[in-house]
């Protein structure tokens, strides 16, 4: 961690996405790679371990004591409570809402933060942390090591990771991921404009709308994460019995 002036006026992502400047860069792209895998084996070794997961998106810049706020300080209550650790991004805002909920439930709360050009502090209810250079390699780990995703209102970043979540689920790279919406108001308009222009216009099938759950009732949100998680369990279960049937017969 670095502050003050010594917080550089860019970051890795840049660098390495970045194709200007002087030929030496080009050939340092190979160390990079090595870089790159240690972020991963480090964010592997330090998650491996964590119990089932929900990672809980949203706002930076949501201030302490709003609605907001206290619904994300609910939601990771009641996720700890219901035996989820909780991981967010490890800042402000709606993030340390969720953390501050888990820490004080007594569960596991995470943080995966992300090297930004500008002072950005793991928060303070944070157990776990772990800083990354990499968007891609923090976004992996947000999906390996989490059974669902809870969003709260946010802004770029937070859409960002919503829609990863929803293409993932979409194109089947991960299964019985549920992905739910905070607050009707805010999302309403969004999914206004998914319905009409995004279904209305071929560039979705009408049943992907179904991916996407909205709520203003946080025990609503903990159910819908609880069934998925009973749902993908009971299906392991009967696949695991196909398969000893299938040996059986062979034998």
């Amino acid at each position: 961690m670095v502050r003050g002036d010594l917080v550089s006026d860019s970051t890795h992502d840049q660098r390495l996405l970045d194709k200007r400047g002087p030929a030496d860069w080009l050939h340092m792209d190979p160390w990079r790679v090595m870089r790159i895998q240690s972020e991963f084996v480090e964010g592997f070794g330090q998650l491996a371990e964590l119990p089932e997961a929900v990672t809980v998106f949203g706002s930076a810049r949501t201030p302490p004591g709003s609605p907001e706020y206290e619904m994300g300080v609910e939601l990771g209550r009641k996720l700890s409570r219901a035996g989820y650790a909780v991981i967010t991004g490890g800042g402000p805002g709606c993030m340390e809402a969720a953390n501050r909920g888990a820490r004080e439930a007594g569960g596991v709360s995470v943080g995966l933060g992300i090297e930004l050009p500008f002072e950005q502090s793991m928060n303070e209810y944070v157990d776990l942390g772990v800083e990354f250079r990499y968007f891609f390699v923090r976004k992996t780990m947000f999906v390996k090591y989490s059974c669902g995703f809870v969003t709260l209102p946010g802004g770029f970043g937070t859409m960002d990771e919503l829609f990863e979540a929803l293409t993932l689920v979409q194109t089947r790279k991960v299964t019985s991921f549920p992905v739910v919406l905070m607050g009707t108001e805010f999302w309403g308009g969004l999914l206004d404009w998914i319905k009409s222009t995004l279904v209305g216009t071929g560039k979705i099938s009408p049943a992907d709308v179904d991916l996407i759950q909205v709520t203003d009732d946080v025990d609503e949100a903990v159910r819908i994460i609880t069934k998925a998680d009973q749902n993908r369990g009971e299906r392991l279960r009967d696949e695991e019995r196909a398969a000893l049937n299938t040996v059986g017969d062979a034998q």
